[in-house]
């Protein structure tokens, strides 16, 4: 089926707004679970045993959402949660939206216990849950592509985890929680840059961990008290990770590693770039392995998602802000589905200025992925993807 324009229902009356949807995306951050039964399945002795009697991670910090942290309705006919299994995921999301690609970024035990206490407990875990993905997610569906879930409390581990799946094609990522118990540029997570480069894939963290297990608190000023306040202050980490990367020489040191930044925004990413380059010209002697202006690595090595973009009034401020940096080339389309804030590409479409959106709906992802390239549009398409849902009684996920 080619590409066609898709729109939510309550479009169905409009002008498509020029049809937007006519580029299929590439989702990079879609959250699906790999059931804990087949996590244990692959676990050795001693490690089975403990996980079989309810050891899944530190857990969160009780923030309470009003919305849940899980959109309700992201639910099969029958009442099964989309996310927890591959063939209704690619039934009622990749279809109904007609994603190219998606890179499954797998919560959920394997992620959590990235701040476990006990490292070698942690990278089994990981490891059990990677051989779960390849083995019963990938084969499902060739759009799916899953990243390579490791612990960076134990970067030997890690790195070798890394290495162990570095041929993998449809594993093309590197995930990592991005709460820790210090800033990400230091060398305690070199082994697994080393090991990132080695294999030539990209390093990318997530947040929601902050202030979880042995990491430290999730603001400079330590605990929030709601969920609104601690939701708004993710960004806070990864600001002191992106620095951190920067000016410890990371990307000095690994000259083709790439970072990404996933579901952290992108409004705060100009203005501390301005500050860092004013401050390493008075004090570049702390960091005298950057011979260049840091904005100018992180430009090179550096990318972000889109969910949650910023959605100011005018739109017009969002299209300046992503004029302050080289949005083309750093910024990836995202839904983060099925979180409860996520957002679908014809949404993120509509936001995007014009020059911009091939790269940011799906080719920038596709040249970091290394992704196939997109099939011819047909001459015959067919219906579209919500009328063939309506017939089919597959729920369209607004």
């Amino acid at each position: 089926m080619g590409p066609r324009c898709r729109f939510r229902p309550q479009d169905r009356q409009t002008d498509r707004e020029k049809c937007l949807m006519a580029l299929r995306a590439i989702d990079t951050d879609i959250h699906a679970v790999v059931p804990a039964s087949s996590i244990e399945l692959r676990l050795p002795q001693p490690w089975k045993l403990r996980f079989s009697m309810g050891d899944r991670g530190p857990g969160s910090l009780g923030y309470w959402n009003p919305n849940g942290v899980m959109r309700r309705d992201a639910v099969a006919p029958d009442g099964r949660r989309v996310e927890g299994d591959p063939h209704l995921l690619a039934r009622h999301f990749f279809d109904v939206h007609d994603l190219e690609y998606g890179i499954l970024n797998f919560t959920g035990p394997a992620l959590n216990l990235g701040l476990s206490p006990d490292p070698m407990y942690a990278a089994a875990v990981a490891t059990a849950a990677n051989d779960a993905v390849v083995e019963e997610w990938l084969p499902v569906d060739e759009r799916f592509y899953g990243s390579i879930t490791v612990t960076p409390n134990n970067p030997e581990a890690a790195a070798a985890e890394i290495r162990r799946l570095g041929h993998e094609e449809r594993m093309p990522q590197v995930l990592m929680v991005s709460g820790a118990r210090m800033p990400m540029g230091q060398a305690w997570f070199h082994p697994i840059y080393e090991a990132c480069a080695e294999v030539g894939k990209p390093i990318a963290i997530h947040p929601g961990s902050e202030g979880v297990g042995i990491s430290g608190p999730p603001t400079a000023v330590g605990y929030p008290t709601n969920y609104l306040e601690w939701h708004t202050d993710l960004v806070g980490s990864y600001i002191g990770h992106l620095v951190s990367m920067v000016t410890e020489g990371v990307f000095v040191k690994y000259p083709n590693l790439r970072f990404v930044l996933i579901e952290g925004g992108v409004s705060w990413l100009p203005p501390i770039l301005w500050r860092l380059d004013k401050n390493w010209k008075a004090l570049r002697q702390t960091a005298p392995w950057l011979e260049r202006p840091p904005s100018e690595y992180v430009y090179e090595h550096v990318l972000l998602t889109t969910q949650p973009i910023e959605e100011p009034e005018p739109i017009g401020f969002l299209h300046q802000m992503l004029a302050m940096f080289p949005a083309e080339h750093m910024l990836m389309f995202a839904t983060d589905f099925p979180h409860w804030d996520n957002d679908m590409p014809d949404f993120t479409a509509r936001l995007i200025p014009e020059h911009l959106r091939r790269n940011v709906m799906s080719e920038t992802a596709r040249r970091l992925y290394r992704l196939p390239a997109p099939a011819p549009m047909s001459d015959n398409p067919g219906p579209t993807l919500l009328q063939v849902s309506e017939q089919q009684g597959i729920k369209f996920m607004e």
